[in-house]
């Protein structure tokens, strides 16, 4: 079966730093992009970030570019997420996600949405962001 453990939230600054992790087992690892998912109290799940199969290549929605940074450990079957400058907005519970071949995303109105659409998910771990 599909397993995947993400972990490494809690209670963070705004203006500081948190590393997510995602323990991946039962699949081809390196056959599948894995991406992460948030869902903040009362809002729809957004797409934040996306790392293909092999890891050559990573997205990020806009609202998290140049902040947030994916990385995949091919060796180990671990997805990391490492979090910088946290603001209140980041305040959510993060999900690890695959079963795409590919990472999927849209470009609508100048911004870049990264594909919330899975197969698969992790439990969840959440993060809070205190000013």
């Amino acid at each position: 079966d599909v397993q995947l453990q993400a972990s490494g939230g809690g209670v963070v600054r705004a203006g500081g730093s948190l590393r997510l992790s995602c323990a991946a087992s039962g699949f081809a690892f390196d056959d599948y992009a894995i991406g992460w998912v948030r869902q903040a109290p009362g809002k729809q799940r957004e797409g934040v970030s996306c790392i293909s199969a092999r890891g050559g290549s990573t997205y990020y929605s806009d609202s998290v570019k140049g902040r947030f940074a994916i990385s995949r450990d091919i060796s180990s079957n671990m997805v990391y997420l490492y979090m910088s400058n946290l603001q209140d907005d980041d305040t959510a519970v993060y999900y690890c996600a695959t079963g795409n071949p590919l990472c999927r995303g849209s470009e609508r109105g100048g911004h870049y949405y990264v594909g919330k659409t899975y197969d698969h998910w992790g439990q969840g771990t959440l993060v809070t962001v205190s000013s």
